[in-house]
């Protein structure tokens, strides 16, 4: 199962800080959920897959809640 953090409520840095903080806890080849409310996120997310190699699964949007799910590579 994959470890979750609720970032809800949290702005710009502090979502993709926390799933920094979440994937360097995790196994290589495990994957974190991150829920958030950031509209900026969506972006955000796909900025920090490329840059950092980790595999972004997910990106999904439902009305004002965002669901990343992101495999550790390294």
């Amino acid at each position: 199962m994959a470890l979750a953090i609720d970032a809800k409520g949290l702005a710009c840095p502090m979502p993709i800080f926390k799933a920094k903080q979440g994937l360097k806890s995790v196994d290589v080849g495990q994957v974190v959920e991150v829920i958030c409310t950031d509209p900026g996120s969506m972006a955000d997310f796909k900025a920090f897959a490329n840059s950092t190699g980790h595999e972004l699964l997910a990106a999904e949007k439902q009305d004002t809640i965002y669901r990343f799910l992101l495999r550790r590579t390294k």
